[in-house]
Order: structure tokens, then sequence, then C-alpha cells
């Protein structure tokens, strides 16, 4: 049941693409208001786009000429509230959607209990929503859009309002009913991308600005949002060569291009934390790439300690924090080897 989408909303700016293949789990990554929401709203059929297309397992949704209602489309929806129907128990919450589909109550009551015991829900059946914790009512509010059968689950933060044992549980469960299941969840941690996607898009205001593998996207982002969320230090600026670029401030970064740069072109430098040593003074030897600033803050990241320069950042160690007698507002050379650079046409 693959997904191919095309979506403009003009009055939200948005212009996306997305494809996603049958069985597969991707991943809407962005900032606030980047327009992640936007899509699901879209897909759902709440809000109806100014142009393009969508065709879900060869049905046209909506495109010229044509717009398949909401209730006809046989997607799921879990919210970040999950909007329960407050005067009815859990199993008749679950069980609705089935119901209005044309289902015998008595049918469509064992729909919603198996759904309840696949995601762990089976015990609250009897309950009415506002006896639940936001874990419990996510749980049935997952429940609930699987029982209908859609042939596309859109999830939309769903972990957002947990804590961090009960987003676990929920994390395992979303891990089994999402396996060979296609389906699309917006999210902003990368635990979730790892642990629940094949692949990821990358949202920045209103368009996909990088799609790939969870793993390629993570290892080798290009956008400022998944470098932020992977931890990987990224500098924009001008190539000035086939494999060097200058930052913002002229310094020039030497690393390895996954294609040949062209000069004066935008470019991309991605390199690690980790693979950052740190100095007191410009060192001796012959580092391609230094750059020089002033420590702004100093924090635990791991086993290691994470040193923030400027917009950079360099993992060590805590015997090397005490042997560089390193503390903030000192004057520091960070330095990298230009094989641990990555260079993008930026």
């Amino acid at each position: 049941m693959s997904l191919s989408l095309h979506a403009v909303l003009a009055d939200r700016d948005l212009d996306v693409s997305l494809e996603v293949p049958t069985g597969q789990t991707l991943g809407l990554l962005g900032a606030n208001g980047s327009g992640k929401s936007s899509v699901l709203a879209v897909l759902a059929g709440l809000v109806q786009a100014d142009a393009g297309h969508c065709v879900l397992d060869g049905e046209v949704l909506f495109g010229p000429g044509v717009r398949v209602p909401p209730h006809q489309r046989r997607i799921g929806l879990l919210m970040q509230d999950s909007l329960l129907f407050p005067r009815m128990s859990v199993i008749d919450n679950v069980a609705f959607g089935p119901r209005s589909a044309g289902c015998p109550r008595g049918e469509a009551l064992a729909v919603a209990q198996r759904w309840l015991t696949e995601v762990d829900a089976s015990d609250l059946a009897g309950r009415k929503p506002s006896e639940l914790s936001g874990g419990q009512q996510q749980r049935v509010g997952l429940a609930r859009a699987l029982a209908t059968d859609p042939r596309l689950l859109l999830l939309d933060e769903p972990l957002s309002a947990t804590d961090v044992e009960i987003a676990a549980m929920m994390r395992q469960t979303l891990r089994r009913v999402l396996a060979d299941r296609t389906a699309i969840i917006v999210t902003h941690q990368v635990l979730d991308a790892v642990l629940l996607c094949d692949r990821v898009a990358v949202l920045e205001s209103g368009r996909v600005v990088e799609q790939g593998t969870t793993e390629e996207v993570l290892r080798r982002p290009r956008s400022e949002f998944a470098a932020s969320i992977s931890g990987v230090n990224m500098v924009r600026g001008v190539a000035i060569g086939p494999d060097s670029l200058a930052g913002p401030d002229g310094t020039v970064i030497h690393g390895e291009p996954d294609l040949p740069l062209t000069s004066g072109e935008p470019a991309l430098a991605i390199f690690r934390p980790e693979a950052v040593a740190l100095h007191r003074s410009e060192p001796g030897g012959s580092p391609r790439n230094h750059f020089t600033g002033t420590v702004s803050s100093i924090e635990p990241q791991a086993h290691l300690i994470r040193i923030r320069v400027g917009d950079l950042s360099a993992d060590i160690t805590a015997d090397s924090v005490a042997r560089l007698n390193v503390s903030v507002g000192e004057p520091v050379v960070l330095v990298v080897k230009a094989a641990e650079v990555s260079l993008y046409h930026g």
C-alpha cells in the first residue's frame, strides 16, 4: 500500500512531495511550524490542498477533479491529544470506527478488544477516558486508529505528552504495531526516528530539504535541523575548491566531498564532535582544519564532556578537561582532520 503525495497549501506556504513504500514507516522531522502536521492534515482529508495529488495503494485520494471524503480514505490518525469521546467507555471508543463503517456491534466490539490487547490496554476496556493517564489514553487512541484497518497510519508526535518511562513502553508497542505497516510519524525525537522509522524526511519552511534512510540522514545530515538532533557540527559556506570551503568568517575547511565541489557555489561541512580535538593554543604538526573561539559551555554528554565553542562542539574525556584546565570564557583552538569532515553541495 504505497503512498505518493504532492501537496500545495498556498496560505501555509507548503509545497511537499513524499513517497512511502509499502510496509515502511516514514518519519517527518522539522522544527515547529515547518509544515509536518499540515502534511498529515492534508493526507487525512482534514485540510484540502490547493494543488497536487495523493495516490494510496493505487487509488487517487485527491487530484484534479477528485477528492475522496476523509471517512472513505481508510487512513488512521493519532494526534498528540488522543481526542477520545469522553462519555464513551474505552472499548466503545475503539469500536466506534468499525461501527461507523457498518460493522455489527458484536463484531466491532471483538475488533476493539483485539486491538486493545495488541496495545497492552485490554484491562482498560470498561473505563472512561477521564479515568486514564496520558499514556493510557495514547494507547487507547492508537487502538482506535488501528481498529478501522487503515491502509495508512498517521501519528502526530504520539509520545510528546508522555513521561520517559511511559514513552519507552509506548515506543515498544509502536515498534510492534508498525512492523510491515505503511505509516508516517511526526516526531522531534531522534530516538523515535532511529527506532520507529525506515526513512525520514526533513521539512524546513514547508519544503522537504532532505530525505533518505534514517541512518543516512542522521549519519550524514545536510539540513540544520537534522544536524541539530543528530548532534553533529555543521558549517555552511562557499566552495573554494573541489574539496574545501570558506565558512562565514572566512575560515577554510578541508574535507572529503561526496561529489567534487564547484568554486563559488554554496557548500556544507559536517563533522562529529568526537572527531574534534581541543587545544589551549595553536598545535604543532599539520592539522588541516582549526577553529578558534571562546568556550561558551561545558556539559556532560554520555561518558564524555561536550565543550561548546560558538556554534561548534567538541566531545572530550573528563581527564582531558582536567588536564587542559579549560573553563567557560577562555579561548581555545578546535582541530579536526580533513578525513573526518564530510563536504556536500549546499
